[in-house]
């Protein structure tokens, strides 16, 4: 893992200077879009949607859109006025309870390391975390957007969780009318809801796409459906078969210098410059390569003479 920002948390007159590590990675399954027929990656160009042109990244501007189709560019000169920061704090606000904070507003989640000097403010951090039962409020400054955010413990290490906005929060615009519940009908649902109780283990739940997924590309690896193609941006090492890869770059090199897979008339040429240089006292050795490389004129010589007889 490696640290993707550096600060300190403080509450009250504590500072407890940390690292902050990605305590999340997506494991989706992406595709490229490619040409079915050679499977050659598919660009797309930066075309104005006004005059047609294709446009350079240099020309490129950030825009805001208004409610009526205005746009607003603006400069990056505009965008250095905004009051973007820098801080290295993780200030606690206050301490609430956990079950107060809806976890809908919970966005992304990092893992906070204690430095050297700050291992006994941490673990005290911790305690009082674990004991009061309650989570910090923080604000914080992450990619120069001020952001909130809560702290809170998991397995001895605190964790502090991003949160969106209260307004980001999108409020369900349709209504559910279910008609009337019959109380056969509840105590039915009670019933198979206590069938399926139980502690919930991650462990139980795999994400069979993605390995359907994986199943499949190997599969056709290994049946040779695969197109190298010169916009690939992985190398040929993700292979699946190591083995198979090194003899099939063998087999490329051969072709590109116009040899074939070892023909068989220079089988016996090269037998016999081996013997030559063979020394004298091995005639022995000499006569048993030779006859073995004489095998086929032998045999035919030996099939007329039974005729004759």
């Amino acid at each position: 893992m490696r640290a993707i920002w550096k600060g300190a948390v403080s509450f009250g007159l504590v500072n407890v200077p940390v690292k902050l590590y990605s305590a999340t990675e997506s494991h989706d399954v992406s595709f490229r879009q490619v040409h079915a027929k050679d499977g050659g990656r598919i660009k797309y160009q930066r075309v104005c949607s006004i005059d047609g042109e294709e446009v350079a990244y240099a020309d490129i501007a950030k825009g805001y859109e208004t409610e009526d189709g205005e746009m607003v560019i603006l400069s990056d000169d505009d965008l250095a006025e905004l009051p973007l920061t820098s801080s290295r704090e993780i200030a606690v606000e206050k301490f609430v309870p956990t079950d107060q904070i809806d976890p809908m507003l919970f966005e992304k989640s990092y893992y906070l390391e204690p430095e050297k000097a700050g291992a006994k403010p941490y673990a005290l951090l911790r305690q009082a975390l674990l004991d009061a039962d309650r989570m910090a409020v923080v604000t914080v400054a992450l990619r120069q957007r001020t952001s909130v955010a809560v702290l809170r413990v998991r397995d001895d290490v605190i964790v502090m969780q991003t949160m969106m906005w209260p307004d980001e929060i999108r409020k369900p615009d349709f209504n559910i009318d279910g008609g009337e519940v019959k109380d056969s009908e509840v105590k039915m649902a009670n019933m198979l809801v206590e069938t399926l109780a139980g502690d919930f283990v991650p462990d139980d739940f795999e994400d069979d796409y993605a390995e359907a997924v994986e199943a499949l590309v190997k599969a056709k690896i290994e049946g040779g459906e695969v197109k190298r193609t010169a916009t690939s941006t992985k190398s040929s090492g993700e292979v699946v078969d190591l083995l198979a890869a090194l003899q099939r770059s063998v087999d490329a090199a051969k072709t590109a210098r116009g040899e074939d897979d070892a023909p068989a008339e220079k089988k016996p040429a090269a037998k016999k410059t081996a013997a030559k240089k063979a020394p004298a006292k091995k005639a022995p050795a000499k006569k048993t390569a030779a006859k073995k490389t004489t095998t086929k004129k032998a045999a035919a010589k030996k099939t007329p003479a039974k005729k004759a007889s």
